[in-house]
């Protein structure tokens, strides 16, 4: 499609309903989900389950992705069919569809979700916001000039005792946060490497390359492995860790970008596809408090005295699942004692003895508060009231920014220092340049 036809069906769409319809406290909420990969059928089952919502349309350039997806849709809800797109604009163009659930891989992130907002949509948009500094500044700008609800699927933002751990820190448990750290010790195994190859039948190749180089169909491009490609991702700084680095950086007060960040680390061990590190250490100059944030995708100890998790994780491209012992969470540490926070619970300790002196547990991981944090994007898209989102997009796109600082950091192999008030590295052009990236036309944020 053209640029000329993409804006000429936007601006039809946009005339037909600028704030889409004006929903009742009634009426069910038109979905589309574009994205029926990893997070697509977790998606669905979601909606099948909220009340006030239907899921009205399914797109994912793979055809297999599609018919699989509305199976598992039929199956949850019978009788009813959801329509199908390849192209995610022409069901941005449906009037039929009030708002759109976004699982793109993240290099897709930013530009479907301001053709959506364009198109008078609302988005969420699942983590992290933003492939780049440029497109989380254009996501926080469309939506407020277009109006639109956009929340961005960072769960722990939902999640109650996550909530009251945010309150207990913000009323002094520990005193002054100085650090805040975010850890995503995750192991997993090599992606190997995986030449190129015909694209398949019932895959669009230049729809899932979009914004990206055009490069030839590989396995590792095409699979949940794009990850650790730089033409689509960061590694797990923006993928598993991408919930780590906002809790991080919510500890703090949810502050902005930081004054400079310095990031290490390596791909070690592994011969194979993979260009994003598998270690990762990163650094952020917050003037009188920092935040820390580290990956490790290979054997590694405990932190903080809390024991390692054993179990086995599961990957589309290692069916059988490798067994690791894994550490993912939050470390707060202030004047007066600290705080350990993950899924399952919190733990503060105080005073010099270090002694325990508030602990909360969950009971286990529990999928609904996922659940939740889609129903309050429902929620917010009946009272149309920005406060009411609890990760609205100005939240998560920094938050994504922010990691991004980190990733030009490591690439450019030195501490940057970032100018905010100018949307710039301080005499660093090298790393300007990486604030956007050259977009592959006619997919330009």
């Amino acid at each position: 499609m053209s640029d000329l036809s993409r804006r000429t069906f936007f601006q039809g769409a946009a005339l037909a309903s600028s704030a889409s319809r004006v929903m009742g406290a009634n009426d069910k909420i038109n979905i589309g989900i574009v994205g029926l990969g990893t997070r697509g059928p977790a998606l669905t089952t979601y909606c099948s389950h909220l009340a006030g919502c239907r899921v009205a349309a399914l797109c994912d350039v793979k055809q297999e992705a599609r018919e699989r997806v509305q199976a598992l849709y039929q199956k949850l809800a019978p009788g009813e069919k959801a329509r199908e797109f390849t192209d995610m604009r022409e069901m941005f163009a449906d009037k039929g569809v009030d708002a759109v659930l976004l699982s793109v891989p993240v290099h897709w992130h930013g530009l479907a979700a301001v053709w959506a907002m364009e198109a008078g949509k609302d988005v969420y948009v699942e983590k992290p916001a933003s492939y780049n500094i440029h497109e989380s500044r254009r996501m926080i700008e469309t939506a407020r000039k277009h109006k639109r609800m956009v929340q961005v699927g960072l769960q722990s933002r939902s999640m109650p005792h996550k909530i009251r751990a945010m309150q207990l820190l913000r009323d002094g448990v520990i005193g002054k946060v100085y650090m805040s750290k975010g850890l995503c010790f995750k192991p997993r195994p090599s992606m190997g490497k995986t030449p190129p190859e015909p694209v398949p039948a019932g895959v669009n190749w230049d729809l899932f390359v979009g914004p990206a180089p055009m490069r030839p169909y590989t396995k590792n491009r095409a699979n949940y492995t794009w990850n650790w490609l730089w033409d689509y991702g960061a590694g797990d700084i923006t993928n598993a860790g991408a919930h780590e680095f906002d809790t991080a950086r919510w500890g703090l007060g949810d502050p902005g970008m930081p004054k400079a960040a310095v990031s290490t680390g390596g791909k070690y061990v592994w011969d194979d596809d993979q260009e994003a590190p598998n270690t990762q250490h990163c650094v952020f100059d917050y003037g009188d408090r920092e935040m820390v944030f580290e990956i490790r995708a290979l054997p590694t100890g405990p932190e903080a005295g809390e024991p390692l998790i054993t179990g086995v994780t599961k990957y589309p491209w290692y069916p059988g699942g490798v067994q690791g012992r894994l550490t993912v969470g939050n470390l707060f540490l202030g004047g007066n004692g600290w705080m350990w926070l993950d899924g399952d619970g919190f733990k503060v300790h105080k005073g010099e003895g270090n002694e325990l002196a508030m602990e909360e547990k969950t009971g286990g991981r529990d999928t609904t508060l996922q659940e939740a944090h889609v129903q309050n994007f429902f929620d917010a898209c009946r009272s149309r009231k920005i406060a009411d989102l609890h990760c609205d997009i100005e939240v998560g796109a920094t938050s994504s920014a922010v990691c991004h600082l980190a990733t030009i950091s490591y690439r450019v192999g030195r501490k940057v220092v970032w100018d905010d008030a100018r949307g710039r590295f301080v005499n660093d052009a090298e790393a300007d340049k990486l604030i956007a990236r050259e977009y592959r036309k006619p997919y330009v944020v």
